[in-house]
């Protein structure tokens, strides 16, 4: 028997054997996570909920919900008044611009207001005579073929009628 010192007293004490029915081996050797491996859990857990949450945002402003097509087949686009000889006026037309062209001859055209190179809006340019693309100096013609510049494709068409004072554009079915 061994005598130790507890609280300012001396005590025997015998040793205590704990029987398992596991030897210690075995005890040691268990698949139990470590303090370690939680730690690293709980840290992999947060790192990922953060990176989601910065994500998330940046991902839904790139990428923009679908929004459906206006189902507007006809828009008053202007007045004759509007639009002498040799002027044109930018309209909406459904969620996208469109383009209306007096010639100098006074034929009335129409197109989609919108390059085919970068998805710029065109303007008609006076001097020239010529629907211009001020993002990268493309030129279409009064038909909307594509004369030079950087544009693959012509201007889609739109059909253009005069109801008494109003202009109508319509889509080319």
């Amino acid at each position: 028997m061994k005598t130790r010192k507890f609280f300012r007293h001396w005590v025997d004490v015998e040793p205590i054997l704990i029987r398992s029915a596991k030897p210690l081996e075995e005890m040691m050797s268990e698949d139990r996570p470590s303090r370690r491996s939680f730690v690293d859990w709980i840290l992999g857990a947060g790192i990922t909920g953060s990176l989601a949450s910065f994500l998330y945002p940046v991902l839904k402003f790139v990428i923009p919900p679908p929004v459906a097509e206006a189902i507007e087949l006809n828009v008053v686009a202007a007045t004759v008044e509007e639009l002498p000889p040799n002027t044109a006026k930018i309209f909406k037309f459904g969620r996208r611009p469109g383009l209306i062209v007096n010639t100098p001859a006074g034929e009335l055209r129409a197109f989609d207001g919108i390059c085919t190179h970068l998805n710029c809006t065109v303007q008609y340019r006076e001097d020239f005579g010529q629907i211009w693309c001020a993002c990268h100096n493309g030129l279409y013609d009064l038909s909307g073929k594509n004369i030079s510049g950087p544009p693959p494709r012509p201007l889609p068409r739109l059909n253009v009628a005069v109801r008494g004072n109003e202009i109508v554009v319509s889509r080319e079915s």
